[in-house]
């Protein structure tokens, strides 16, 4: 009885929304994305499903965390990539988004 309630309660309410009349402007958000060796791995592995900023924002870190990571999107995400792919965009974010530490 109440998932019925609920249902009409949703329904009216989304009829009561306001339409905007007026654009809506999407701010910009500039990255500074670092070109190099295996960037087009990246391009292709990586920018295919998220923004450059999810990677810029992990902030600097270890050799072992971006492989981490990397193996994180093929196993939980399904990431298609074979392990040379992995090798070439894990390296890639160590050179230009690591902090020097291989742990």
């Amino acid at each position: 009885m109440y998932k019925y309630i609920l249902a009409i309660m949703l329904t009216f309410l989304s009829l009561s929304a306001k339409e905007v009349k007026e654009d809506i402007q999407v701010p910009y958000i500039p990255y500074e994305i670092k070109m190099g060796e295996n960037f087009d791995a990246v391009q292709t592995h990586c920018l295919t499903c998220h923004s450059f900023g999810y990677i810029i924002n992990q902030g600097p870190q270890s050799k072992e965390f971006w492989a981490g990571k990397v193996k994180k999107m093929i196993v939980a995400f399904k990431a298609p990539m074979t392990k040379e792919d992995s090798a070439l965009v894990t390296d890639y974010l160590f050179k230009h988004y690591g902090n020097g530490k291989l742990k």
